[in-house]
């Protein structure tokens, strides 16, 4: 960036260089402008004014003095108004005939003296540390589990429907169906997906968010009894659970679910029963390239995407003018991690830019 003196030397140098018999372009190229630039300076009439955001500007007319930026302070740091924000202060002034400046003012003279801060005795919002990030190389790594309520035959009843999750294969590892959230019903469901994937010797992380089925007594018990590793969502934040958000999602938009409620428990866990049969061995799902969750869970995807990719490149092949570019991806998908680390340090430079 160009300063307006140096601006206004380089034109007088080029002017200097043309009336000695120079042409515009090459004494413009030795000061490094494009000729277009010189142009643009000299259409402002000899004097390019500098239009950058941070150049330096006279005051605006209508800025507050120093002495009603002081009045503003003043009110808000008054007896009656010192726990109060300024939605707060400006009606409350204006009830008393005094308008002192527009409430935007008020908070931006408060931020500029470092006072726009939590003002009152109530505990101020808490900043709360992003959960830990888990990723999942293989199947048995990292599971997901976590409760929702499906209705019951009357209006206002429900039952609660168990399920766990793994997280790299997507498949639906334990589930049940009971008529009440419990710590000893969650922990049970957990011995048994436990010992019937045959993990009880690998590490394995489960995470849930933090109702009280999933921090009581007995299922923490449970959890270090097995060997497990505990992972909780941050405080009223669902995102930090999001694979069984869209698992219970998938659950309850499918073309069967009875609207209307189960009939009974035992209704209730015989379609839960015939849907985890369709989710693990029949759906074909989005996330891990169009393959069963069962298929990655065994590790058979691998042999089902090559086919696909044998496939796709053979009709290519076949027909090549059919093709505008290449064949798609069948590549298979790799880790899949639960709440990733963000690039802090990327997202400062994006939010200040």
């Amino acid at each position: 960036m160009i300063s307006t003196p140096d601006r206004q030397n380089a034109i007088a140098l080029i002017d200097q260089a043309v009336a000695a018999g120079a042409r515009r372009a090459p004494a413009c190229a030795e000061l490094g402008l494009d000729e277009r630039t010189f142009r643009r300076w000299r259409a402002r009439d000899g004097a390019p004014g500098d239009r950058r955001p941070a150049a330096p500007r006279p005051a605006p007319a209508n800025k507050l003095s120093e002495a009603e930026r002081r009045a503003v302070l003043d009110a808000c740091n008054s007896e009656a108004f010192k726990s109060l924000p300024p939605s707060q202060i400006v009606p409350r002034l204006a009830d008393q005939g005094r308008y002192l400046a527009s409430e935007a003012s008020f908070y931006r003279i408060l931020r500029a003296e470092d006072q726009q801060h939590h003002r009152g005795r109530a505990r101020p919002p808490a900043r709360r540390p992003p959960p830990t990030s888990h990723r999942a190389r293989g199947p048995c790594e990292v599971w997901s589990w976590d409760i929702t309520w499906v209705p019951g035959p009357i209006r206002g009843g429900f039952f609660y429907l168990y399920l766990i999750l793994d997280i790299y294969s997507r498949k639906i590892v334990g589930w049940e169906v009971h008529e009440r959230e419990a710590a000893e019903l969650a922990a049970e469901l957990v011995r048994k997906a436990v010992w019937a994937e045959g993990c009880v010797t690998r590490p394995l992380v489960l995470h849930a968010d933090n109702g009280s089925p999933m921090k009581g007594a007995t299922m923490k018990a449970t959890l270090e009894r097995l060997g497990v590793i505990a992972s909780y969502s941050r405080p009223r934040v669902s995102d930090d659970n999001p694979f069984s958000e869209a698992l219970f999602r998938t659950c309850k938009y499918r073309p069967d679910w009875p609207t209307s409620g189960f009939a009974s428990r035992e209704n209730a866990q015989h379609w839960v029963a015939r849907f985890v049969t369709w989710y693990n061995h029949e759906h074909r799902h989005s996330a891990i390239q169009f393959v069963t969750p069962s298929a990655r869970h065994a590790g058979e995807d691998r042999v089902l995407l090559e086919r696909r990719t044998q496939l796709y490149t053979e009709a290519r092949a076949a027909n090549p003018t059919r093709w505008s570019r290449e064949i798609r991806n069948w590549a298979p998908v790799g880790d899949v991690c639960l709440n990733p680390e963000r690039d802090i340090s990327n997202r400062k430079i994006r939010e200040a830019a």
